[in-house]
């Protein structure tokens, strides 16, 4: 694939996300508070407009407020459905506090915390910064797990019960070009793993899925002569969309996935079995033999 065949947009306008096929019924989610991260663009989007397309009572937090407001002003007027928005950065533990606070003042509960808000950029190890890779392990590693730990204390706390999905990445082969993501998305899912078993008692289930390249507007922060990676890093040979992961998640925190915890939900189109993927270019060495 030429870059010239590459979609510019990275992803569906609004409407033509919310008009995508879903196996759910639009009630699934009737009375249940959500709580999405990085919900302003991309996967968290897509996520938080299905949610709210199954009658979630959602809440959607990020960085960016302007975001936050353009995804709440059109979930409200596709779906006639009320967001909260809570500007902020999981980076920041009282900020995540101060969150988890807001939703209990508000709904009185928190039934499903989707941990999407992330970051890296692509680079060879060797070229990292110091303030690069710690930003990187800091959102995506402490972040989530401030986000976990502080709804956690709010379910013990009020004899309520919980569901936490993580995104993380497909990582199980490596991901060269993508060191601090594949140290920071691992130490997630052995974090996973880990809680599920001590939050089992509390009847909190903790899942990930393992994103591989999925299209939105993040392509947009890669090199263009890199792109094609992302297309041809699979059997499959196309990226997948951001609807693949809000099904994943909806399926892992709807009764269809109530006796699934400790797992990775990997959607990557058969990326872990094939294929090569160079976010940050592929070096000279690997193409001596092509």
């Amino acid at each position: 694939m030429t870059i010239e065949e590459i979609t510019p947009e990275f992803g569906l306008a609004d409407k033509a996300l919310a008009a995508l096929p879903t196996v759910f019924k639009d009630d699934l989610f009737k009375n249940q508070v959500v709580l999405v991260s990085g919900a302003g663009s991309g996967i968290g989007k897509a996520i938080a407009f299905l949610y709210a397309r199954l009658g979630a009572k959602l809440v959607i937090c990020g960085r960016k407020e302007d975001k936050l407001s353009d995804c709440a002003a059109k979930i409200k007027e596709i779906f006639n459905v009320e967001v909260m928005i809570y500007p902020m950065t999981i980076r920041d533990p009282e900020q995540v506090n101060n969150l988890m606070d807001a939703i209990w003042t508000e709904h009185g509960r928190l039934d499903i915390l989707v941990n999407n808000a992330g970051g890296q950029f692509a680079s060879h190890a060797l070229d990292f910064s110091v303030k690069g890779w710690n930003a990187v392990i800091d959102t995506n590693l402490n972040g989530t797990w401030y986000m976990m730990q502080s709804a956690m204390k709010r379910w013990v706390k009020n004899s309520q019960h919980g569901n936490i999905v993580n995104i993380t990445a497909a990582v199980d082969r490596g991901l060269p070009g993508m060191a601090h993501t594949t140290a920071a998305r691992a130490g997630v899912i052995a974090l996973s793993k880990t809680i599920a078993v001590e939050w089992a008692p509390y009847n909190v289930r903790v899942n990930c899925i393992g994103a591989g390249s999925i299209e939105s507007h993040g392509f947009t922060n890669y090199k263009p002569e890199n792109l094609p990676t992302f297309y041809s890093c699979n059997p499959m040979k196309h990226a997948g969309d951001v609807q693949d992961i809000a099904e994943a998640v909806v399926y892992l925190t709807a009764s269809s996935g109530k006796f699934i915890t400790g797992e990775v939900l990997n959607v990557e189109g058969g990326m872990l079995l094939w294929g090569e993927f160079w976010p940050a270019g592929k070096p000279d060495y690997f193409k001596s033999n092509e």
